[in-house]
């Protein structure tokens, strides 16, 4: 029987992440399937990291990034550009990864072409068209065109049923982020970075309170109160060290370099690369941040989290107690930090607590169910 053909398209670092490990399994399994990548480079210097780290050299690189992108040009420029790859491979699947721009425009093209879509991480949902923007949007048009929903959870299955989406094309598979998360610590472990090596020197013995925030929805105001917050907690915890690796967008940097670069125990660093960052993830205490894949990382690391965001679509880590919502309330943001920071039992328990996103096997329960269709 002849191969069926398979193109696995993603363009930014959070994507390069978690479709990395999907790529591992379809090439595995060489005899039945022929698959190739293609990447946008929506973000470029990011995605490089990624791919270098799990050793993947794509088959199609776009290398979309422009000064100055906005959402008008970059989504065109996919949809064109995508339109060769595609009349050129003739891929008989096209997989996409949650909800960035190149994951709605590479859907379109891709049902332009006749391909089948397969959605990786479906279902997730605010119900809000403008919390995250554009990124409610960008998932519930995947949705609407793809033809298989890889479902990381129960919750998000339910999500595509309630829009009337074809449950036999509905598989909870788990989330690709932790099979991605398991490989890394066990690599970063075994071989650690000079970053690594330089960090494990700088912040020695110290508990530390690890920080991101890059969301459009928190720039302004939402940052400002950040900051406040990361400052008070600062103040009345000397003992601690707060590492805030700082987002390169000139919205966030300007008011946490303002609010916070003058303090001792705050130590506002460069972006850090994803290695890098998986081991700063374990090293830490707890984790405050505004990202969704650290909700789904953090808790089978065994790291509470506070996520600065008013709505999530992954209630099922808020269901679980491993992540508090905290949005940019200064008050509540400080309050919970300092309660499960003096509160020894509170912060077991949510350590220990179950990971609601997976068993780090969801790309192999992938690969397994495209070929029990060609079978």
């Amino acid at each position: 029987m002849a191969k069926t053909k398979h193109l696995i398209v993603f363009g930014t670092r959070p994507e390069a992440i978690k479709m990395a490990p999907l790529v591992k399994e379809f090439l595995k399994n060489n005899l039945h399937f022929e698959t190739k990548v293609c990447v946008t480079a929506q973000h470029r210097e990011m995605l490089d990291q990624v791919l270098e780290f799990f050793e993947i050299t794509p088959d199609f690189d776009l290398d979309l990034m422009k000064p100055n992108q906005n959402l008008y040009n970059l989504t065109a420029e996919i949809i064109v550009q995508l339109k060769e790859v595609l009349e050129e491979f003739k891929p008989d699947y096209v997989y996409v990864h949650g909800d960035t721009s190149t994951t709605m425009a590479t859907s379109i093209a891709a049902f332009y072409s006749g391909a089948k879509v397969c959605h990786v991480e479906a279902g997730l949902r605010t119900h809000n068209k403008w919390s995250p923007f554009p990124e409610e949007i960008n998932r519930q048009v995947t949705g609407r065109i793809a033809d298989i929903h890889f479902a990381p959870t129960e919750t998000s299955k339910a999500n595509l049923l309630l829009e009337n989406i074809n449950k036999e094309s509905v598989v909870i598979t788990g989330n690709t982020v932790i099979d991605a998360l398991m490989e890394s610590v066990e690599k970063v472990t075994e071989k650690p970075s000079k970053t690594i090596q330089d960090l494990e020197k700088t912040l020695g013995k110290k508990d530390i309170i690890l920080v991101t925030g890059h969301r459009r929805e928190n720039h302004g105001d939402g940052f400002e109160k950040i900051c406040k917050a990361l400052k008070t907690i600062a103040i009345q915890k000397p003992e601690l060290l707060i590492v805030y690796p700082v987002h390169l967008n000139p919205k966030v940097k300007e008011p946490v370099n303002r609010i916070l670069g003058e303090i001792s125990n705050i130590m506002l660093i460069d972006p850090l690369a994803y290695q890098d960052f998986i081991w700063m993830m374990n090293r830490s205490k707890l984790i405050i941040t505004d990202s969704g894949g650290v909700q789904e990382e953090a808790p089978s690391l065994g790291k509470p989290v506070l996520v600065m965001r008013d709505t999530t679509e992954r209630p099922e880590a808020v269901d679980a107690g491993t992540v508090i919502l905290v949005g940019t309330n200064t008050e509540l943001i400080v309050s919970e930090t300092l309660d499960l920071l003096n509160n020894t039992e509170r912060f077991k328990h949510m350590s220990t607590l179950h990971n609601p996103y997976g068993d780090g096997k969801a790309c192999e329960r992938i690969v397994n169910h495209i070929q029990s269709l060609e079978s």
